[in-house]
This record gives structure tokens, sequence and C-alpha cells, in this order.
């Protein structure tokens, strides 16, 4: 739904709500851990906070740094950069959100006894699937969503781009570090509204960031409903 009108949602959170309503639908609110469950809410908020201070800061030390450059030659240096940045962000979206799907897939080994829950990493062929479902996703889909991120929020120039990619790569490899799940979404739409606010207010579109807002609050409880109802339905079917 939210990839058809282009606002960019959390498919990270899209499962977390998954497993959540799945677990609560199977075994009740007591299977959960809440320790989790706490973490991942918290960062909910941390990481598009995080993205927009780390995407301003760099904004801003850059204009500092490059204040006697011409535009055009910013704009030169700045093209050729973001593919540093953008395959820094890219790297740092794998690590964190290919993590996910792969504990999800090793979950579901384990319940139905295809692996072992003693096993020190799960079976390579589901390594190499999600990083290859991601991969072709981001090559093939979602380009309303990137329209979104790269001209309704703010208008991005590549010097800014360059920011808010710096600004949300850091935010994914710290988080990723400390072994949590973030959505990489949300913080990449913070590290533009971050760059985006450091130009003007007004140069942000509040309305459009509103909207990606209600999105995100949204995700998990609607994902949780449809898993739960999922869980409900194939209890009738098979």
């Amino acid at each position: 739904v939210t990839w058809y009108y282009g606002i960019p949602s959390s498919s990270s959170h899209a499962l977390i709500g998954g497993i959540v309503g799945a677990v609560i639908a199977k075994a009740g609110a007591g299977a959960l851990v809440a320790s989790g469950i706490l973490k991942t809410v918290a960062f909910i908020f941390v990481s598009p906070v995080l993205g927009f201070t780390l995407g301003s800061m760099m904004m801003v030390a850059v204009a500092w740094i490059f204040r006697r450059s011409t535009p055009s030659r910013v704009d030169r240096w700045f093209r050729r950069l973001q593919l540093v940045s953008a395959g820094a962000y890219s790297l740092g979206h794998g690590g964190n959100d290919a993590q996910k799907t792969i504990g999800i897939i090793w979950m579901l080994l384990i319940a139905t006894g295809y692996a072992s829950a003693s096993d020190a990493t799960p079976p390579t062929w589901t390594i190499v699937s999600c990083y290859a479902a991601i991969a072709l996703g981001t090559m093939f889909g979602g380009w309303r969503i990137v329209k979104t991120m790269g001209q309704k929020i703010t208008k991005l120039k590549p010097v800014g781009g360059f920011c808010a990619e710096t600004g949300g790569a850091l935010t994914l490899f710290l988080a990723t570090a400390l072994g949590i799940p973030v959505s990489t979404t949300h913080t990449i739409t913070g590290a533009i509204v971050g760059v985006g606010a450091t130009q003007r207010a007004s140069a942000v579109r509040w309305g459009v960031a509103g909207n990606i807002v209600w999105a995100w609050i949204f995700t998990i409880p609607a994902s949780a409903f449809v898993a739960a109802i999922a869980y409900w339905f194939s209890l009738q079917v098979f």
C-alpha cells in the first residue's frame, strides 16, 4: 500500500509488527521478549533524530569548508563524492536490514526443525538469498519512493545528498555495531529533513514529512493485525 502511494514506510517495522502479531495470535503477549521490543520501539524515535542531527551537522560543516568555492565546483565535486556516500549507506542498509530477514527465516527454520538453535550461523542460502532480494528490490523497484525521498521532502542537490547519505550511514553503522534493528527508512528520512532544514524551514515540505510519520506510526500495528489474521486464516485452511 505504501509503495503504491510512494510513501517511504519501514519494511523493518513491518517485519517486527508481523512477528509480534503472529506471536500474540499463537501464544499470547507473554511469549514476547519485552527488552527486545522496547529497544526496537525506542530506536523508532532515536534513529530519525540521530539521522537528522548528523545530516544537518554534515551540511553545516560542508557549507563552511566549501564557503569560498563556486556552486558549480561544489556540485561537480559532490556528484563524484555522492557515489562514495551512497555506497556507504548501501553497506549500512544491507548490514542492518538484511539481517532482520535472515533472522526471521532462521527463526522459522529452527521452529520447524530444519535448523538448530545451537548453530553459530544461519544456513548460507538464507544469507545469500536475503542479500540478493534486497539488492534486486533496490535495483528494480520502489521508484515512486525514490522520487518522494529525492524530490518531495526537500530538493536535494549532490552536496545535500552526500550529507544525508553520510549521516544516515553513520547512524546505521552505529546501530548495527550495537546490534539494534533500526529502520533505514526512518534514518535517511531524518537525515534528508535535517539537510533541508539547514537551508531554511520552508525548504522542507512538512506536509509530505507528516504523511511519512503517519505511515511510520501505523506500520507496526497494521502489520501485526495482518499477521494475526493470516495466522487465524491458516488455522482454518490447514
